[in-house]
């Protein structure tokens, strides 16, 4: 395991990743896009001390446990600028139209420093599998080839595999890396107020599950 500093928060707090498995194809896990869905970081945290463990997957896999670090110590959706991260991404569908403030995409696309750290590890690892741990309704939203892993974590959960997250969200990482990029984006929706304990009993667990999988389609 080796630890990196992924990028700069719009604050200049530094966001920080961790490294784990040296050969096979690369993968990137994300918690914390929206600093107030607690879950995901929860889950990634859980993840990052198993991998500490234990990595036996023949992958190179990084890890950001809490990407929006300056939303997460606020409580916040949006980073500290009042930008929604998953609506700012340059995608062809991004857009400065904005329903409620709550998803602010910025005054334009990948104006954010969180995103230019992201955008620029997608387009120089081109991951093989991107893993980003939300929280909401119990959902496995597919964006690209990834059913086979999202059908592995259900499995475990028992959520719902779906190819939409029922609602416009332009400037998302899913449709930027996932269906403009043809790299396999998972958004992964744990229920939302859930506690701990299941988080790193239960979908801890189904993500390592997940990986098994990723790892038997890179072979």
């Amino acid at each position: 395991m080796s630890n990196f500093v992924f990028g700069l928060t719009a604050t200049r707090l530094p966001i920080m990743a961790y490294r784990f498995g040296s050969e096979g194809p690369p993968v990137l896990v994300l918690g914390g896009v929206h600093g107030d869905e607690i879950e995901g970081i929860v889950a990634a945290h859980g993840l990052l001390e198993k991998f500490t463990a234990s990595f036996p997957w023949r992958l190179r896999l990084t890890l950001v446990p809490i990407f929006n670090l300056d939303g997460a110590l606020a409580r916040e959706r949006r980073n500290a600028r009042g930008v929604d991260l998953n609506r700012n991404l340059p995608t062809k569908d991004w857009t400065a139209d904005v329903a409620e403030p709550r998803y602010s995409p910025g005054d334009a696309p990948n104006s954010e420093p969180e995103n230019l750290a992201l955008t620029a590890h997608i387009e120089s690892e081109r991951p093989s599998f991107i893993l980003s741990l939300h929280s909401w309704k119990p959902t496995l939203n597919i964006n690209g080839d990834c059913r086979a892993i999202a059908e592995s974590i259900a499995r475990r959960t028992g959520y719902a595999i779906t190819g939409s997250i029922g609602y416009p969200t332009p400037g998302c990482l899913g449709t930027y890396a996932g269906l403009e990029r043809g790299l396999p984006t998972l958004t992964y929706e744990i229920e939302r107020g859930l506690a701990h304990e299941p988080i790193l009993d239960v979908h801890v667990p189904a993500i390592l599950e997940g990986l098994k999988t990723c790892e038997a389609r890179g072979r």
